[in-house]
């Protein structure tokens, strides 16, 4: 299928080689157009979500339903999970009763205990440092708007959260050229920014961390914001509003960007704070489709790695 993913984990984009990013969008796409793959009958995804979810749930288990598998929700609220069983304890019973785990949790640290336990592939479904199968359906969607990815540029304006941290691997590893802007205590992990830089390095791409989003938006490709406020940040969310008043993607921010420039929010949006509603219903708004693209990569994701 895709070389070196069968059976792999997919905690992070940095799991994956640009060459695989590329080969993955690739199959995403043919998968779109109507292309078949070995089926997946027989075979059962596991659905550990302690976070609330619409798109990420939804897509994973129609996803799972095309490809001809079965999909097990595996709610903390009817499972030990809920009651503290150690996660070492519910990877290795799970992986004898199932081919892979989706999971949607808070610390990175725990998806990669259930990784390190199970025997079966577990795929990051967002924590709070990163959230790769989104950016795959973003990728995809730029790439379908634009024709290719190398040499585009996106800029991300907001918080400098998990999807600003798969944006700048997956960006890097595109070879595209990143600008976040982010206020002052919101920027993001130095460390995936580091290793951000490495990579587009030898992509060709080119990774900028900036405050003003006047300068991050001007020339931009794909303009792209998430909530100001994240799961978990609920009781943050009025010294957010104050602190991220001026990233807000409206009229005109849109116009600094090139002319064709799409926009981009992974959903849901708070309209009116971080995109403004005639942005995100307006012409150059790609919204709708990004979220149908992530149908697309995840049955290429489950079709590669199990």
């Amino acid at each position: 299928m895709i070389g070196g993913l069968a059976g792999r984990d997919l905690l992070s984009l940095d799991d994956l080689q640009p060459d695989q990013l590329l080969a993955l969008l690739d199959l995403a796409r043919a998968l779109k157009s109507g292309e078949r793959v070995a089926s997946l009958r027989g075979k059962v995804l596991g659905l550990i979500f302690l976070k609330a979810s619409t798109r990420t749930r939804v897509s994973f288990s129609v996803a799972m339903y095309q490809l001809g598998g079965q999909v097990l929700d595996l709610s903390p609220a009817s499972t030990q999970v809920g009651r503290g069983e150690p996660v070492r304890d519910t990877a290795r019973v799970l992986s004898r009763y199932v081919q892979g785990l989706a999971i949607r949790t808070f610390a990175q640290a725990e998806l990669e205990e259930y990784a390190r336990y199970a025997d079966v592939p577990v795929i990051n479904a967002l924590t709070d440092l990163e959230h790769p199968c989104q950016i795959l359906a973003d990728l995809l969607t730029v790439q379908e708007c634009f024709g290719g990815l190398a040499g585009r540029k996106l800029a991300y304006i907001g918080d400098g959260n998990n999807v600003a941290h798969s944006l700048l691997l997956g960006c890097a590893k595109a070879g595209m050229a990143i600008a976040v802007a982010a206020p002052d205590g919101y920027l993001p992990d130095p460390a995936i920014v580091a290793r951000s830089q490495e990579v587009a390095a030898q992509t060709g791409g080119s990774v900028a961390v900036i405050s003003d989003p006047t300068e991050a938006a001007t020339g931009a490709d794909a303009l792209y914001t998430d909530v100001w406020a994240s799961m978990g940040q609920e009781e943050e969310s009025d010294e957010r509003r104050e602190t991220f008043r001026n990233y807000q993607i409206n009229a005109d921010l849109l116009e600094r960007a090139c002319p064709e420039a799409i926009v981009l929010h992974c959903l849901p949006a708070h309209r009116d704070e971080e995109i403004t509603d005639e942005v995100i219903e307006g012409p150059q708004s790609r919204v709708w489709q990004q979220a149908e693209n992530r149908l697309h990569v995840q049955k290429a994701v489950l079709a590669a790695l199990l």
